[in-house]
């Protein structure tokens, strides 16, 4: 698997610096897990923090503040799923205390023309979800109001910005107007985060976006 399309700088250093929301630290930490040199890039960018608060001034703390913050750690730490079955190479590590082990356990809702998805309940204003687009189906003209990742699974697709694979991610933005095309070899499955609704070209699209909430 050679991944040919990386996060953003800007998106790199604020992971590193701690500064998304739970949707986006989700679709690039499982970016991460599939791509050695976004991985490298975000070490580099915590190393020079690191340095960073190193040489910054120091301040005194109170004797409590590392059981404090132990105990706030112990308190959010989420529940480990239980793993009674082999894992289903389609999802990363990061992706399954959101959405389980396997494929077959995913509660899809459909979407038309046998595109499904499945949201990913998140503690923040953008929607993370999961996409199911059949082998050869395209996926309807949009837009966007503001950023979408799209980080692919299982298969590929191609669209105006090129060809994506499996752990390839597109950073879309207001500019890019495009028609996602699954490939034709194998149904694609995507792991998809935007922060604003979509802008669709076509009526019906437009008509339905109310109810299913893209």
């Amino acid at each position: 698997m050679t991944i040919q399309h990386h996060l953003t700088d800007d998106l790199i250093m604020a992971y590193a610096a701690g500064t998304l929301t739970e949707s986006l630290n989700l679709v690039i930490a499982t970016h991460l897990s599939l791509c050695d040199d976004c991985r490298a890039a975000v070490a580099s960018y915590e190393a020079v923090g690191g340095a960073v608060i190193e040489t910054g001034a120091r301040a005194d703390v109170s004797d409590a503040c590392l059981e404090g913050a132990l105990a706030l750690i112990r308190g959010r730490a989420p529940a480990p799923r239980p793993q009674r079955r082999a894992p289903d190479p389609v999802f990363p590590n990061p992706l399954r205390d959101y959405v389980g082990c396997r494929l077959a356990d995913v509660s899809w809702r459909p979407l038309g023309m046998g595109v499904k998805h499945a949201v990913i309940p998140t503690q923040d204003e953008a929607t993370a979800r999961l996409l199911y687009i059949p082998a050869g189906t395209a996926m309807p003209n949009h837009s966007h109001k503001g950023m979408e990742l799209t980080l692919v699974l299982q298969g590929a697709f191609e669209d105006a910005d090129g060809r994506f694979g499996r752990g390839d991610i597109e950073v879309a933005d207001p500019d890019l107007h495009h028609t996602p095309i699954a490939d034709v070899s194998q149904d694609c499955i995507c792991l998809a985060v935007t922060d604003a609704p979509l802008r669709f070209k076509g009526f019906l699209p437009r008509l339905a976006q109310s109810f299913l909430k893209i």
